[in-house]
């Protein structure tokens, strides 16, 4: 990967904080274009031939001819790539792959769906904000449960597990979902933003604000 070769296209979200933490922990060099979401500049149609369903993030590396998109396969190009973030040992590197899916099937589509029901909804539907608010409990507990005996997500190593995690975990945060009732996913959370790297990557392109 050369100095010129990767872009990002993002914006100050969950899944772009992600990309925007791994590159800043792995030290590449990068040119960063802010697709504003609030603007549509993701449905403009130089974007749409990027990622044909119009979402950030996107990464391009112009050395490969590789376009990625999805936020967890960014993750893993960028891992596969530099060598670093994903562990070699076949056991430990499933452990990540695993807890890296975990996130991305579970995590972020839950807190995405209670972030609608409970903040952009036009209309209040307390059964879904009720069900949102469950499914998050229940994951919280398993990433709780996870974290008893462990420093990372993966185990001893940090690796994309955690990035992906904390995409989420600092918004739930900063737009007052409480996950103080489990005690080792706020002590892993304090972990993470302790890291220089992740305080970098959470102001790029712009911190993210509540709604």
């Amino acid at each position: 990967m050369s100095s010129a070769s990767l872009h990002l296209y993002t914006d100050s979200s969950p899944n772009g904080f992600k990309i925007t933490i791994a590159l800043e922990e792995l030290g590449l060099p990068y040119v960063l274009h802010h697709v504003r979401i609030d603007a549509g500049e993701h449905r403009h149609p130089d974007f749409l031939q990027l990622h044909p369903h119009g979402r950030i993030p996107v990464l391009v590396d112009e050395a490969t001819g590789i376009t990625v998109f999805e936020s967890a396969a960014i993750l893993l190009y960028l891992a596969e790539q530099s060598g670093r973030l994903l562990p070699h040992a076949p056991r430990a590197r499933w452990e990540a792959i695993t807890w890296l899916m975990f996130h991305a099937a579970s995590v972020g589509p839950i807190l995405g769906q209670r972030v609608h029901v409970e903040m952009f909804a036009e209309e209040r539907y307390a059964p879904a904000i009720e069900r949102y608010r469950r499914l998050s409990g229940e994951f919280f507990a398993t990433l709780d449960q996870r974290l008893t005996e462990r420093p990372w997500v993966a185990g001893e190593a940090y690796s994309i597990a955690d990035i992906a995690g904390y995409g989420w975990t600092h918004i739930a945060q900063l737009i007052g979902f409480d996950f103080s009732a489990y005690p080792h996913v706020s002590a892993w959370h304090l972990r993470m933003s302790q890291r220089p790297a992740v305080q970098r990557g959470v102001q790029l392109p712009e911190p993210a604000t509540g709604p």
